[in-house]
C-alpha cells in the first residue's frame, strides 16, 4: 500500500469515520488504498468497503467508476441513539443529554436519493448501520440556525446495534409497508409507514428512479405510484 495514499485518505478523518472503519476492517485488509486514482477506505481483495457518514452524493464519481469491476459495500450509519454534549464558550460543561430523535430505516432515503440510479447495480450493497453516537456541540456562532449557532465539532461512535444490508431491488421493495394498496400516494405511504410526508416523497422518488416503483398517474393533485415487483 502506498504510504502517500494513506496520508491523503486519513487527512481530517473524523472520529466516527475512523471508528467505523476500524469496526469493519479485518486482518489482511488494505486501509486507505489507492485504486485507479481513488482512495478506498478498506480494500479486501477485489471487494471495496466505503464508510460514508455524511452525503452519499460525494461518492457518486467513485461508485460510477469502480462499480463495473468491483463489488462495493457502502456503510452508512444511522443514529439509533444520540447523545449531545455541549461545550459552551464560557462556564461549566453541562451534562450531556439524550436526543429524542431515533433514526429508522426510512431515514436512509434522505441520502439514498443522491445515488438512486446506482442502487440497482448488482455490485453495490448498502449497509445501514444503526449506531449509538455522541455529538459534541461547540458554542462558536458558526453552526446552523437550527442549532442557534452551535457547531457540531465531533461525532464519536459509542456502539453499534445492528445493520441492514440492501442488495438488489427486492431488498428495497421490502422496505415498503406490506399493507400499501396496489396504487398509492405519498400521503398513504406516510400514514402507513408513520413517517413525515416529505420523507415519503423522498422514498417514492428514490424507488421510482431505482426501478422499484413507477408513477402511473395522479389522484387529484397527488402523484400515484405502483410497485414493479
Amino acid at each position: 500500500m502506498d504510504s502517500s495514499a494513506n496520508a491523503i485518505g486519513t487527512l481530517g478523518e473524523s472520529p466516527l469515520h475512523a471508528a467505523l472503519k476500524g469496526h469493519y476492517a479485518q486482518p489482511g485488509d488494505a486501509l486507505e488504498a489507492d485504486l485507479k486514482g481513488y482512495i478506498i477506505d478498506i480494500l479486501r481483495g477485489a471487494q471495496l468497503i466505503e464508510i460514508q457518514t455524511r452525503s452519499l452524493g460525494s461518492l457518486r464519481p467513485k461508485l460510477t467508476a469502480l462499480l463495473p469491476q468491483h463489488p462495493i459495500l457502502l456503510v452508512h450509519p444511522l443514529p439509533k441513539l444520540k447523545w449531545i454534549q455541549r461545550q459552551p464558550a464560557a462556564g461549566p460543561l453541562p451534562p450531556r443529554r439524550k436526543s429524542p430523535k431515533q433514526a429508522r430505516l426510512e431515514d436512509a432515503f434522505r441520502e439514498l436519493l443522491r445515488i438512486a440510479d446506482l442502487l440497482p447495480h448488482p455490485n453495490l450493497t448498502i449497509c445501514l448501520a444503526f449506531i449509538e453516537v455522541e455529538e459534541v456541540w461547540r458554542e462558536d456562532g458558526q453552526g446552523s440556525w437550527r442549532r442557534k449557532g452551535w457547531s457540531i465539532a465531533q461525532r464519536r461512535l459509542l456502539g453499534l446495534y445492528s445493520e441492514r444490508r440492501l442488495n438488489g431491488l427486492a431488498d428495497y421493495a421490502a422496505l415498503l409497508p406490506p399493507t400499501l394498496p396496489e396504487q398509492f400516494t405519498n400521503a398513504e405511504l406516510s400514514t402507513l409507514s408513520h413517517i413525515p410526508g416529505s420523507l415519503a416523497g423522498k422514498m417514492t422518488w428514490t424507488l421510482t428512479r431505482a426501478g422499484v416503483l413507477k408513477q402511473v398517474g395522479r389522484a387529484g393533485r397527488a402523484n400515484l405510484f405502483e410497485r414493479l415487483l
